[in-house]
């Protein structure tokens, strides 16, 4: 038996609403980390993510590989 998955969430997840990621720094050159970062307002089914204050879809690849451990350290 397989593994039986939701309808309403993407079997692939890199994201999850509220999220913070960062733009690779070749996709808005000249801005710093801070300036590039987003936090996502929803997950579509394909994978790609909507962000808050910023217009658009986007792939996992537009942004930095996420880094659970850096994101802990800053909330600490």
């Amino acid at each position: 038996m397989g593994k039986n998955y939701n309808d309403d969430e993407p079997e692939n997840v890199w994201a999850r609403p509220e999220m913070s990621v960062t733009f690779r720094a070749e996709i808005m050159p000249g801005r710093d980390r801070g300036e590039r970062t987003y936090r996502i307002s929803h997950v579509a089914r394909n994978g790609r993510v909507m962000l808050y204050d910023f217009p658009g879809e986007y792939r996992e690849t537009a942004f930095e590989t996420v880094n659970f451990l850096r994101e802990k350290v800053l909330n600490d």
